[in-house]
């Protein structure tokens, strides 16, 4: 049985109506570059995630990078933030030559332990970013008071959490600022690059929409700042704006997905933990198994994609070996780095599919 990892044709087929309308729409008008998709979409979303801006750019680093501009970090200055994520937001931090300082994760979330942020702060520290990992959010509410305590920012990294709820309360508005990547891989994913922003602050609102567009200012050829080009283009803003409309019943459908999976695996192997206050929106659905190689070959020889989300952590990479880490500095992180398996996860994959899966994980453990 051949299975996809992510089966975004399969979604469009599902869709396709309503996406070939949008698509077409934009065609008609000509307005690639911020046309009417961009705003609407903007408005949508700030109402979904229950902030009062959203700021559309080109994508989600795009995003991250845009944000710290905007807080004006600088050369010097350090940003606490995990080891366990993608290198894009680190390297975000890098960027702007500031500092990224790495602090632990939790065994059973993933995300960064709040508990081992504190020992992290100083005389430099100007802001966290706190990654809601594989579609969970992280714990905010102890992250908010520390950086409070403290006078420092907080950015929410939810690239994989969009759609996701911590308390009672969206992804994408549980910091001072938050944003979201429209990667096709995502939760919620266009045809190419894309990202959003979120903040109830109209000052950095202002900021933002001037940054994406070269530090623009009110009039045309005035710019008030350095800035980037990082707008979303009309097409990308105009399929999300067809898949938006699927998009509470697609969380469902993932959640019964990672729930069928959890049922039948939770024996064999560790399986994802969603804390009791926390829905998750499973942009992956990861396990953790002793003998990661061994499994990952026998699952190849029957065509069930794998993935690891991430082999190796950033405070090792080769592009930070600067910073001076070593191995055994994160332990959570390293070890998670060892046996992490992420497996099939998308809206429609079929109970038989996951059967199949389900039955060579058991047999390969």
């Amino acid at each position: 049985m051949k299975i996809n990892f992510i089966d975004i044709k399969r979604q469009y087929e599902h869709y396709q109506t309503q996406i070939d309308a949008q698509i077409k729409s934009v065609l008609n008008d000509a307005a690639f570059i911020m046309g009417k998709q961009v705003a609407e979409l903007e408005e949508k979303l700030s109402s979904y995630v229950g902030t009062k801006y959203a700021i559309a750019c080109a994508s989600g680093t795009d995003a991250l990078q845009l944000l710290l501009m905007a807080y004006g970090v600088k050369p010097g200055d350090e940003i606490i933030t995990t080891p366990f994520t993608f290198i894009a937001t680190a390297e975000t931090i890098s960027l702007l030559g500031a500092k990224p300082v790495f602090v632990d994760i939790r065994h059973d979330t993933y995300n960064i332990d709040p508990k081992k942020i504190k020992a992290a702060i100083g005389p430099r520290t100007r802001g966290i970013i706190a990654v809601d990992i594989f579609g969970q959010c992280a714990d905010y509410e102890e992250i908010n008071r520390l950086a409070q305590e403290h006078g420092l920012f907080v950015i929410e990294d939810a690239a994989q959490s969009f759609g996701a709820q911590y308390k009672g309360k969206m992804s994408c508005s549980l910091a001072d600022t938050g944003c979201t990547s429209f990667f096709p891989a995502k939760p919620l994913g266009c045809y190419g690059d894309g990202g959003m922003i979120f903040t109830n602050d109209e000052g950095k609102a202002s900021i933002l929409r001037s940054l994406r567009g070269h530090g623009a200012g009110a009039h045309k050829y005035e710019h008030i700042r350095i800035g980037v080009n990082s707008r979303l283009d009309t097409l990308q803003a105009g399929i999300l704006l067809a898949k938006f409309d699927h998009f509470p019943e697609e969380i469902g459908l993932r959640q019964r997905v990672a729930e069928y999976y959890s049922q039948h695996l939770k024996e064999h192997c560790q399986t994802p933990k969603v804390l009791p206050f926390n829905r998750s929106v499973f942009a992956q659905y990861s396990i953790l198994v002793k003998d990661r190689d061994k499994l990952q070959k026998a699952m190849a020889k029957e065509q069930i994609p794998t993935a690891v989300h991430y082999p190796k952590p950033l405070h090792l990479q080769p592009a930070y070996a600067d910073l001076g880490y070593h191995a055994g500095d994160f332990p959570v992180t390293e070890d998670i780095c060892e046996h992490i398996l992420a497996l099939p996860m998308h809206p429609f994959l079929s109970r038989e599919e996951q059967d199949f899966i389900i039955n060579e994980i058991k047999s390969g453990i």
